[in-house]
Order: C-alpha cells, then structure tokens, then sequence
C-alpha cells in the first residue's frame, strides 16, 4: 500500500473509532417531567415533593427532596412543569441538581429555571408559585426515580 493510502486509511479509521466513541451522545433522548415542591426555611430552608417523568410513553413516579442556606424566610408551594434532555433512560434524572438565586412570591408568582444534574440530565422548567417566600441562597435539589 502507498504511503498516501496508508494515511487515507489511517485518518478513515480513526474518523470511524471516534464516530464511534460520540454515538451514545447523539442517542440522547428527552421526556417530559412535572413536580410539586412545598419549601420553608428560616435562614436555612428545606423542600420536599413528588410527580412523574414521562419517558418513552411510560409514566415513573418521583421524589424531590432538597436543602438551602443564605437568606430564606418563608413557605410555599411550586407547581413545576416542563422537559427533560440528555438522557438515555429513567435513572439518568436522578441526582443532584444545584442553584443560585433571589426571588420573592407574595401570593402567586411564575418561575422558569433550567437546572443540570452530575449525568448531564438537564431540566427545562416553567412553575407557578404559592405563598410567602423570600429567599438569596444557594440550594440543593435532589430527585429519585422510584
């Protein structure tokens, strides 16, 4: 074979194992997911809820269990909908997902975030929050699949 041959096949090979080694991002699917988190917290905040993942035409059940500190006063209730990208199945949504950030609801108010697990699952959410919350802290979401 030719030196140039060689390199040809060479560098196709390599393209063909490095296709190989990014086929399992491009197969990265989405689903749908809704939650309710009630949160309270004086200085030190904590929040719990469930709701269902919807993934491939199958509904799983989830809970929501998290914690914050900083400036928190208050209790309210989130009603959280919206997507879910980058998983390959169920279990990639569990894990921790964290955050930053100010708000206030006095009554009723809208919430968008987009959060990011450790497995790359990330959350795309609209909510319409209940209560009386005012919080600057630095928060924790953990989610199970059951």
């Amino acid at each position: 074979m030719p030196r140039s041959g060689f390199r040809a096949a060479l560098m196709a090979l390599t393209i063909a194992i490095a296709g190989c080694g990014l086929a399992p991002a491009a197969q990265a699917d989405s689903g749908s997911i809704s939650f309710t988190v009630l949160k309270g917290g004086w200085v030190i905040g904590a929040s719990g809820g469930n709701g269902t993942l919807v993934f491939h035409g199958r509904r799983y059940p989830i809970s929501i269990g998290g914690l914050s500190a900083g400036f928190v006063f208050g209790a309210s209730q989130t009603y959280f909908h919206g997507s879910v990208s980058n998983i390959r199945s169920p279990g990639d949504v569990a894990g921790v997902y964290g955050a930053a950030g100010a708000g206030a609801a006095l009554g009723a108010g809208a919430q968008f975030i987009t959060l990011t697990n450790e497995k790359g699952a990330i959350l795309t959410l609209t909510g319409r929050q209940v209560g009386l919350q005012i919080n600057a802290d630095l928060s924790g979401l953990s989610i199970s699949v059951r």
